[in-house]
């Protein structure tokens, strides 16, 4: 649906035929998952996660009517068309290969990281296209409001040439307990919403710069805490991701200020905007304002919306692997592309590891 400067900020419902089976019951699939596809009225007609009792709640509080003793009964129920996954990265390949095994589930949607390398997600993603599955990833910020309304401005040219571009995020995430465990953190489970988001907008790059330093606030080992890294693309444009997950102290008297702020800036104009997730849960929408020579004027101009990236944009997840169902086309966020996010994940870790530029031809497709 269009406002009233002709921009589409979230994405009509298309189609809403295919039945949904859920895997997992924590906050990802009970609070955001399952309210957007109560809001788009998409048919989940069975759930299971790692305990049974957590699953029944998750159910009673959506009324879900089946729930499953495990995930891989529920993968089992012939109701299922649609398999939607919300578990551990290193978990989640194992239950998409349970998956493909099943006549009856037509389509998955995985949770990103689809793996915890390159590639092994290279492997998940053949696999599902030999066994005639349709793959999607859910790389949710492309349907973050303010980047689908800048890829709008970009397509129409609004900017001119794309000259540079950057994403500043400031703000602490909730490290899930399973990734005390992995030897992958901010780059493999926070950055990889920026880097796809900048190939969303601006294609493949051709190289990554990554710079790391640990966070002194996370307690268990890593490496990637704090993250930077500089993104090259053949058309020149540059662009640079910055995961500040430390950003500064937090305690009592302590003015701390939390925001993700992003800018591109253009031969013919400027965009800029916020990313309202950290907000949540209260919330807030992102913004969004512009100036170009030739669309506006040389005047900023500020469209506007209600609607949230937490929840409501996975309603646009949810409706894009539908939609690509009925049609017989390839989903928006495609499992097989999804494989190129992951090679730039990689390179990050081993531009991180060998101090260079890392090409991303390092890593065929």
């Amino acid at each position: 649906m269009t406002d009233a400067l002709g921009f589409s900020p979230d994405p009509e419902v298309r189609c809403r035929d295919f039945k949904i089976g859920c895997i997992g019951a924590g906050f990802i699939m009970a609070d955001v998952h399952l309210a957007s596809y109560h809001e788009g009225g998409f048919p989940v007609v069975a759930i299971a996660s790692r305990t049974k009792a957590k699953a029944a709640e998750v159910a009673k509080r959506w009324n879900i009517g089946t729930v499953h003793d495990t995930p891989e009964k529920l993968i089992e129920d012939t109701r299922v068309e649609i398999l939607d996954i919300a578990f551990p990265p290193d978990q989640q390949p194992d239950l998409i290969r349970h998956a493909l095994k099943q006549k009856h589930i037509k389509a998955i949607l995985a949770q990103k990281p689809l793996a915890m390398t390159f590639e092994e997600a290279k492997r998940i993603a053949a696999e599902c296209k030999a066994a005639g599955k349709v793959l999607s990833v859910n790389q949710n910020m492309r349907f973050d409001q303010s980047m689908r309304v800048l890829k709008q401005i970009l397509d129409k040219g609004s900017l001119g040439m794309p000259v540079l571009a950057t994403i500043e995020m400031r703000a602490i995430p909730h490290w899930q307990p399973f990734l005390h465990e992995y030897d992958r953190l901010t780059l493999l489970n926070m950055s990889i919403h920026h880097l796809d988001v900048l190939r969303f907008l601006f294609g493949d790059p051709t190289d990554i710069y990554t710079a790391v330093r640990s966070d002194p606030r996370t307690k268990f080992p890593h490496r990637d805490g704090i993250t930077v890294s500089t993104l090259s693309f053949p058309s020149g444009v540059m662009a640079v991701s910055m995961e500040d997950v430390w950003s500064g102290p937090r305690e009592e008297g302590y003015e701390s200020d939390i925001y993700i702020k992003w800018r591109v800036e253009g031969t013919d104009g400027v965009a800029q905007g916020t990313i309202g997730w950290p907000d949540y849960p209260k919330g807030s929408p992102s913004t969004l304002r512009y100036c170009s020579k030739t669309a506006t004027g040389g005047r900023w101009v500020q469209p506007t919306w209600s609607t949230m990236w937490f929840p409501n944009a996975f309603k646009g997840v949810m409706e894009q692997l539908q939609y690509a169902l009925k049609t017989s086309t390839r989903p928006l966020l495609e499992g097989q592309d999804n494989v190129k996010t992951m090679a730039l994940v990689e390179a990050g870790y081993r531009s991180m590891a060998e101090r260079r530029a890392v090409r991303l031809d390092e890593f065929p497709i």
